[in-house]
């Protein structure tokens, strides 16, 4: 998801609380857990995008739904995008924090095209060899089968493309060809 320019304020706001208590992964993983909560039920959409429901309620809503599963800081993010009527952007800001913390812990993700599925070695193969090109620490893997595929592999880490795919490579050997260069 692209950085959302309201969003990533509070998103880095809440990122920086989080470095200094040494909570980054745990504060990305309740995010997440809220959002996925939140896309499961609809409740965000319906709920908090109604026009009758006022911002108290909006806030006991969320408190009997997270109280117990989230931390204050959570909590308090979620509040104060309510009273800031910027609820419905809580997605946006969950997204933009999970990439802050990723890039703090330097872990990239990465899609991997391949023409079937990959193995559980086979990702992890995949991550080591690409992480060090990319300097990362760790990719987080994203298997997309493409049956269209003749074989090898595609790997997409942000806007950076490898691709070392049957089809790609015979295109280079034709290009070589008709242009009589050699690499």
């Amino acid at each position: 998801m692209r950085r959302h320019p309201v969003a990533y304020r509070y998103a880095y706001a809440l990122f920086e609380i989080a470095k200094e208590k040494n909570q980054l992964q745990e504060l990305a993983d309740e995010l997440s857990d809220v959002d996925n909560a939140f896309s499961e039920t609809g409740l965000l959409q319906r709920a908090f995008t109604h026009p009758d429901l006022s911002n108290d309620k909006k806030k006991q809503i969320l408190s009997g739904a997270f109280q117990e599963k989230v931390s204050p800081q959570v909590m308090n993010l979620l509040y104060l995008l309510v009273d800031n009527g910027r609820i419905t952007l809580f997605t946006h800001v969950a997204s933009n924090y999970r990439d802050l913390a990723h890039d703090e812990q330097g872990i990239a993700e990465a899609f991997v095209h391949s023409a079937k599925q990959l193995t559980d070695d086979e990702k992890e193969a995949v991550a080591d060899t690409f992480a060090k090109r990319a300097g990362k620490a760790k990719l987080l893997i994203t298997n997309v089968v493409d049956e269209h595929m003749i074989g090898g592999l595609k790997v997409q880490i942000g806007d950076t493309v490898f691709d070392g795919t049957v089809a790609n490579q015979l295109a280079r050997i034709q290009s070589r060809m008709i242009h009589g260069k050699r690499k």
